[in-house]
């Protein structure tokens, strides 16, 4: 009986959505094709799919780019964040000091100070990597922090009953307890990387053979190819789904054997 509940608790989370997505896209479709709406103001799904397959060489080219671009500020993004919240950690003056600076960055509009930091580094690819960085650092740095804040009370005197040592401390108490906080900004930071990097590509404008997907946009909105607009958006929308999973199948493989968080999710198991 298990055994049948968790198949279907699996298939559910799958196919679910699958069901959703398909049934919009018919509707779509459907109503387009009924009403008769112009290509350049709606286009349908199947104005779309033969746009991309006609343009897949490069939306395949112009994705390659601004996934790196991703790639690379989301791992400045989580080796700085968590070097940050482990220096907050340490010490709750420079987090009091400190901390305001790193909401301010949050806040700040990326679009706003990215034309600055393009012009500052003369190096495109390396301007666009900070602009993503910025916008996906702060959730590293709140999350991780909190996480290495929240450890049990009754454990952290046992430690100190044992006169453990604060590495001791930090290593075997506060880095297991914040992991659960710390792969949670995981997934929000990937996604905030993917749209730092586009909005980045949108302000350079770089063009040519090394465009971004934003350039591809930019393009397209130009001579108003719209469904090629939509393919393009369509392929950011896919790349940040892939990424969210991505982070949530490293989440589970690190933590979910054995952490409380993922305690309803082994009792399905």
């Amino acid at each position: 009986m298990k055994n049948a509940t968790t198949n279907f608790d699996g298939t559910l989370r799958f196919a679910g959505p699958a069901v959703v997505g398909v049934t919009i896209l018919v509707l779509w479709q459907v109503l387009c094709t009924v009403n008769d709406v112009p290509i350049y103001l709606f286009p349908k799904p199947s104005d779309i799919w033969a746009s991309f397959a006609e343009n897949l060489t490069s939306l395949l080219r112009a994705l390659s780019v601004t996934l790196m671009v991703t790639i690379q500020a989301f791992a400045v993004a989580v080796v700085a964040g968590t070097a940050i919240a482990f220096l907050f950690n340490q010490s709750r003056l420079i987090e009091a000091c400190l901390f305001p600076y790193a909401i301010i960055l949050q806040v700040t509009p990326i679009v706003a100070i990215s034309p600055l930091i393009i012009i500052l580094v003369k190096d495109t690819r390396l301007a666009l990597t900070l602009c993503a960085a910025i916008v996906a650092l702060f959730p590293i740095i709140s999350n991780t922090t909190l996480g290495l804040r929240s450890v049990d009370p009754g454990l952290l005197n046992l430690f100190r009953a044992n006169k453990a040592s604060r590495l001791q401390t930090l290593m075997r108490l506060r880095i297991p307890s914040a992991l659960p906080y710390f792969f949670a900004g995981l997934r929000i930071s990937s996604g905030l990387a993917l749209i730092g990097a586009v909005v980045a590509e949108f302000v350079a404008g770089t063009g040519g053979m090394g465009s971004g997907l934003a350039y591809e946009i930019l393009q397209a909105g130009f001579q108003l190819d719209i469904p090629l607009m939509f393919a393009a958006l369509g392929l950011i929308t896919l790349v940040g789904i892939v990424l969210f999973a991505a982070m949530s199948a490293l989440s589970n493989w690190a933590i979910g054997s054995w952490h409380e968080s993922h305690a309803e999710e082994r009792g399905h198991g």
